[in-house]
């Protein structure tokens, strides 16, 4: 089932038809508007708001149990993953939410009315640097009938990002770092497989083009076919302009793919819809989620170089997203994401801070965060996400390798983080001054958007050979990672990625997992001897 969802039409005449703001319940609330926004005033009560909804899962327990079954190395269904329809069983609603019609539909009303059926009170809000106004509230109630049937309305105490949300940190003076594949003994032999795939998604208006590709492979890989391209998905009408201004995070996502992972096929998918209600990202995180979600083969990896805060979006919402990312584990996708280019202050530079800030998607437990290194022998990059979710406690696959990490902090930090949260990023790779072709010129680019991509080709090419040895592919790569993968990593014990407190304060690499570095960068040959190739 995907997110936007079910509209419970008799259930909702019962409930909202009778006097509103009676038998209501809180269902969801802020304390305060995320960091950069101010109350502006009431929103107009005509103005439109479009509320997706989404029911409450069937089973997520059961989900997470079965995923974590087909996951964990040590299990006897290790590999066996799960098929479209024996996910969609877990996360079907129960009997008494679905006994009703259900519509695919969204909940067009004005403020007026949305305040009213909600019990709250629509405000707009103004980010103070960026000028960007959005309609939100600080909470909002739903009648009791429909308490254990209805899970989300959103976007209500969500926020949206207010910048770019490119993860690139600058455009440093190219210097030609481009050795991943002898950094990482990543093979240049093409794959063999038929089935493997491996997915880039394009979010926020960043498109790659085909021409700079060719150039690219030219330069840099002159052994791949220069024609070689990459196929587009368009996920809710989203576009590929090739004649577009430049727009480097494609331009690097497609070409440190395609150029690395030889011969994988690589899909482009360019999400459209950015623009719903105060450029929502969260929106076109929920549609790719879904897209993949309907496909009866997705591809086995995914690699995402975007995400936001983790206080800007609301808790039930990140729990329903990090659930749809559960479900294609489950079904034997690896997905990665970048951990942020803020080191402990988020997803961007923020040295104001005073507590380090987690970032989004990267709290979720069943996705792969991967962070970012610097210079040979590779140490911890300043920029490099890290820390510690507010919202997931940490997974049991990280208590020895986290716990460790928190004996030898002795109490620093201490009020800074949550300490018995989801620990990240879970690895890294090389992030600092890529050489990008961008409109037929090389510039140089640097973050986890570097070693996001990077990270992803070892595992796309790690699965093109366990399936032409007719094994399944990954999946899931985290249970794997903490346990029989954790000696094929590189320990990267040098660095940190202070930001808050005017860059004084944050995390140091160490021996072991970090919160700068995770596990370390990869060894392609080491990985494939753990995987049993």
């Amino acid at each position: 089932m995907t997110f936007r969802i079910l509209l419970i039409t008799s259930l909702l005449a019962l409930a909202w038809g009778k006097p509103l703001r009676r038998d209501m319940q809180l269902h969801e609330a802020r304390s305060s508007a995320p960091a950069g926004f101010s109350l502006a005033g009431a929103a107009l009560p005509d103005t439109i708001l479009n509320l997706p909804l989404a029911l409450v899962r069937g089973d997520d327990v059961g989900l997470i149990e079965a995923l974590y079954d087909v996951s964990t190395p040590f299990s006897l269904n290790y590999g066996q993953h799960l098929t479209k329809e024996e996910v969609e069983a877990f996360v079907v609603p129960k009997a008494e939410t679905v006994s009703v019609q259900v519509v695919n539909a969204w909940l067009d009303v004005p403020v007026g009315q949305a305040n009213g059926l909600l019990g709250t009170e629509f405000s707009v809000f103004i980010h103070t640097v960026t000028g960007q106004q959005t309609v939100r509230t600080l909470s909002y109630s739903i009648h009791t009938d429909l308490v254990g049937h209805l899970d989300v309305v959103h976007p209500t105490i969500t926020f949206p990002d207010p910048y770019e949300r490119s993860p690139v940190v600058n455009y440093a003076t190219s210097s030609k770092r481009s050795h991943s594949l002898s950094l990482y003994n990543i093979p240049t032999t093409p794959a063999t497989s038929s089935s493997i795939q491996l997915a880039v998604t394009g979010y926020v208006y960043e498109y790659p083009h085909r021409d700079d590709l060719s150039t690219f492979l030219q330069d840099l890989r002159p052994d791949i076919n220069s024609n070689t391209s990459y196929t587009v998905v368009s996920v809710n009408n989203g576009t590929d302009p090739q004649n577009s201004s430049a727009t480097v995070e494609g331009f690097l996502d497609i070409q440190y793919t395609v150029g690395l992972a030889t011969d994988v096929p690589v899909a482009f998918g360019t999400v459209g819809g950015e623009v719903l209600d105060g450029d929502d990202f969260a929106n076109v995180l929920i549609d790719t989620a879904s897209y993949m979600l309907n496909l009866s083969s997705p591809p086995q990896v995914m690699t995402t170089s975007y995400g936001l805060n983790e206080d800007v979006i609301s808790t039930s919402l990140a729990y329903n997203l990090c659930n749809m990312l559960a479900q294609l584990g489950a079904r034997g996708m690896s997905i990665l994401y970048s951990s942020g280019d803020g080191g402990v202050s988020g997803n961007q530079w923020d040295e104001t801070c005073t507590t380090f800030k987690p970032t989004f998607p990267s709290g979720c437990p069943y996705i792969t965060s991967v962070g970012g290194t610097i210079n040979i022998p590779e140490t911890a990059v300043n920029f490099s996400g890290g820390g510690f979710s507010d919202n997931w406690a940490r997974p049991a696959y990280q208590d020895s390798a986290v716990a460790n990490y928190i004996s030898y902090l002795g109490g620093a930090n201490d009020g800074l983080y949550n300490a018995s949260g989801r620990a990240y990023p879970d690895v890294s790779a090389y992030g600092s001054s890529f050489e990008v072709i961008v409109q037929g010129e090389v510039i140089g680019v640097s973050g986890t958007s570097c070693s996001t991509p990077t990270f992803a080709s070892v595992v796309a090419l790690l699965n093109d050979q366990l399936l032409a040895a007719g094994k399944p592919a990954l999946g899931w790569l985290n249970p794997f990672l903490y346990s029989t993968g954790a000696s094929a990593m590189n320990d990267v014990t040098e660095g940190n990625n202070y930001a808050c407190s005017n860059f004084t304060t944050g995390f140091n690499a160490t021996t072991g997992w970090d919160p700068v570095t995770g596990l370390g960068t990869p060894d392609f040959a080491k990985l494939k001897a753990a995987v049993g190739l």
